[in-house]
């Protein structure tokens, strides 16, 4: 429990923020689910739609810091490795 004013005030700032972290990073995650979901159902085009629409997610996060920049380029990276094998695999 906090012994001054100061930090209740920082206990209750740290609380908001954990939770407004928890559901960015809980959204970050749905997206990339629904890329992995739409590359494991072997829909091309789903998948490269919903990788389009995850990496600029990934990139928010990233930049915001609420995920390392290597973790979200490693995201980004083999997603993209999985739709190209696909495509190849189509083609």
């Amino acid at each position: 429990m906090a012994n001054t004013r100061q930090a209740a005030k920082r206990a209750r700032q740290a609380e908001k923020h954990r939770q407004h972290n928890a559901s960015m990073r809980s959204m970050m995650r749905t997206y990339i689910k629904a890329t992995v979901t739409a590359i494991a159902s072997n829909d091309l085009e789903a998948a490269k739609s919903a990788y389009e629409t995850a990496v600029p997610v990934i990139d928010r996060m990233a930049s915001k810091g609420l995920i390392h920049k290597n973790k979200a380029a490693r995201h980004k990276s083999r997603l993209n490795a999985h739709i190209k094998k696909m495509a190849t695999a189509a083609a």
